[in-house]
């Protein structure tokens, strides 16, 4: 019985590290190609080139149009930056309205609020386009920052009212006798001990952010004010020669900010995700 358990727990090892290296293949041929010249990117599929290159790196960071990919990663951190701060104050503000306070139609407006996350993107791009043109904000940063100041991402609103539950109430009639107000229980007390719910919201919302291309894509019309995923997207002329090899090497750049992000907050990520479904 021993001898059977260690041979499946060897199985299941070698069966997982398979299905990790076939996971993590394009990332590696991602890396490897980006040090490869182009006339051999394609030719040859090898995860270790015969040729090893640089310039891509340096012809990738020297951009296009003038604009170096430096700036395009400036636009994107300052963008990730403003609607990290934007869902961490609304979401966490709209959470603790639903997840302590009482008001009028409170389970109506919590049930309207968990049907906007079942409406497709699609739906209000029309409409969004509109008001944001009227609004002059196009070819700006605005339209996809300032949503985020109004608490529009459902889904976090969820995320922390899920976690503000598994707070024990007791703690809040704790600080009212102390003479604490509900603004204060919600700075003083709500705020740090949601802690790894606001985290595992900065890391979505950066995520999400980082790689959002179409919403970018429809509102950023200057090459100044272009982000990563619209900077890679000018490497490849399809009427013209694409240059692999410059947006294959910015690629790989432009993974750092979110690998960085989410490792180093791994811990809260996970503790957020994994207490989110406690309710007290």
């Amino acid at each position: 019985m021993t001898v059977y358990s260690k041979n499946t727990a060897w199985l299941v090892h070698v069966f997982v590290l398979t299905m990790g290296i076939v996971m993590l293949y394009p990332i590696l041929w991602l890396i490897s190609s980006s040090f490869k010249p182009d006339e051999l990117i394609f030719s040859n599929q090898s995860l270790i080139p015969t040729q090893v290159t640089f310039d891509n790196y340096i012809k990738g960071w020297a951009g296009i149009s003038k604009t170096g990919f430096g700036t395009y990663l400036l636009n994107s951190i300052l963008l990730c930056v403003l609607a990290v701060i934007g869902n961490l104050i609304s979401c966490s503000m709209a959470a603790y309205a639903f997840g302590r306070l009482n008001f009028s139609w409170k389970k109506v407006w919590f049930a309207l609020m968990m049907v906007t996350i079942m409406l497709p993107h699609h739906v209000t791009i029309i409409p969004q386009y509109v008001l944001f043109h009227q609004l002059d904000w196009i070819d700006s940063l605005s339209p996809l920052f300032v949503p985020k100041l109004l608490a529009t991402d459902a889904f976090f609103v969820f995320l922390m009212v899920q976690f503000i539950r598994g707070i024990p109430k007791e703690l809040d009639e704790s600080a009212t006798i102390d003479g604490c107000g509900s603004i204060q229980i919600y700075w003083r007390m709500i705020l740090p001990l949601a802690l790894p719910a606001l985290i595992t919201t900065a890391i979505f919302t950066f995520i999400w952010t980082w790689d959002d291309f179409f919403s970018q894509l429809l509102y950023l019309n200057s090459p100044g004010k272009y982000t990563v995923p619209l900077g890679l997207r000018l490497f490849l002329d399809s009427s013209g020669q694409s240059n692999w090899g410059a947006m294959l090497a910015m690629s790989v750049v432009s993974l750092i900010p979110s690998m960085l992000i989410f490792f180093s907050l791994q811990k809260y990520f996970v503790e957020g995700i994994s207490t989110t479904g406690i309710k007290g």
